[in-house]
């Protein structure tokens, strides 16, 4: 979406925000496309429209619920992080095709800008939507939009400075939620209702609908270490074996890095503590190097083409089925034998009153998820990507 207008274009050069390229030299890229990096997003997407509209109530697996306090990391909990990194990535591939177009450092610090306010403004129209009254708050694009502008803006910097600050972010953000002191409680306190970042939204950011600015100090970080790996990925001297490598013992790394972190300071996706960020995206680039193994190392790309259709508009995937819930599965309504009912809520009950809660609920979410996936592949047919 540039400029929030279609565009017909041969190829998206990425879904997910990043910069434009600056007047310095960038190292050389792979001048293929990286269908490995599009399943990847793909993926992620495909999970999300999975977990927003599981409709098994007390039936839904574990795993398709976020984890409760101290409840570890389930597979819904993956989906945000990954998304995150996917952003990182796709920053090296957005600043290249910029570069070699030529495009002014004003306008690649500029359109940083544009593009986090884009994300933030759209978030806000969807909490409005729901509030049915204009909101300005924090919520998932607004966060992957200051996140975003984090990691963008420090993208120029060397490879190993960004590995630096990005984990003396995750370490000062830890040990900020482990002791900084939380009035009223004791010392070191750190509890689901007891924290750092709780007492500041209470506190200080409240007032201004800013609860879970702070969450961008370690998103922000992983969206920084996303464009480490993506430099890597597309440099052209690395041969896929050293990719896959590199990869592959990083992901190891952050892993390991973030199941010793969770002895002392537990997973959490609410807090987003450095664990968390650590574990979830270790197994993000486990899954890239696999995706990476059997697509473009291997030169076999079509069977990836769903995860690719679903991965090409991921703004479009995210926003547009809420936006249809709010505005009109919500609140066109249904004539029933007892009043009536919005047209979301009578599809699901018939479905389940003919099939049953289980068997209902699954062909629900399964039907919701393969009609967006029709239209995001009409989008993709007709090389039609909205991009922010």
């Amino acid at each position: 979406m540039q400029s929030t207008v279609l565009e017909r274009q041969p190829e998206p050069e990425s879904t997910v925000p990043a910069p434009e390229a600056t007047q310095e030299s960038v190292p050389k890229t792979r001048t293929a496309r990286l269908v490995s990096l599009d399943a990847f997003r793909g993926l992620t997407v495909l999970l999300m429209l999975l977990v927003n509209n599981i409709a098994l109530d007390t039936q839904t697996p574990a795993q398709l619920m976020h984890a409760g306090w101290n409840g570890g990391v389930t597979i819904a909990d993956l989906v945000f992080p990954w998304f995150l990194l996917c952003v990182g990535l796709a920053i090296p591939l957005s600043t290249a095709s910029a570069k070699k177009r030529g495009v002014p450092n004003w306008r690649h610090e500029l359109r940083i800008v544009v593009r986090a306010a884009l994300l933030i403004a759209i978030g806000c129209l969807l909490e409005s939507a729901t509030e049915k009254k204009p909101v300005f708050s924090m919520g998932v694009l607004q966060l992957i939009g200051f996140a975003y502008l984090i990691g963008a803006w420090l993208s120029d910097l060397s490879k190993k400075r960004r590995i630096i600050i990005s984990f003396a972010m995750l370490l000062v953000f830890g040990m900020a939620l482990k002791y900084f002191p939380v009035p009223g409680a004791a010392p070191g306190a750190y509890s689901e209702t007891a924290n750092w970042p709780a007492y500041m939204n209470t506190t200080f950011f409240g007032r201004y609908n800013l609860e879970g600015i702070l969450s961008a100090i370690p998103t922000g970080a992983l969206v920084l270490l996303g464009t480490v790996f993506g430099d890597y990925l597309l440099d052209r001297q690395k041969t896929p074996i050293q990719w896959m490598t590199f990869s592959s013992i990083s992901g190891l790394i952050m892993i390991t890095a973030g199941i010793i972190w969770n002895l002392s300071l537990p997973y959490s996706k609410t807090l987003w503590t450095p664990s968390y960020i650590l574990f979830s995206g270790g197994l993000g680039l486990l899954v890239l190097t696999v995706l990476y193994l059997t697509t473009d190392a291997a030169k076999k790309t079509k069977w990836a083409t769903p995860l690719v259709i679903f991965g090409s508009n991921a703004i479009v995937a995210y926003t547009v089925p809420i936006f249809v819930k709010l505005t009109i599965l919500s609140v066109w309504t249904v004539k029933t034998p007892t009043g009536t009912e919005g047209m979301l809520d009578h599809t699901l009950h018939l479905l389940k009153g003919s099939m049953g809660n289980f068997a209902g609920g699954w062909i629900y979410t399964i039907s919701y998820i393969t009609i967006w996936g029709l239209v995001l592949w009409a989008l993709y047919s007709k090389k039609i990507f909205i991009r922010v």
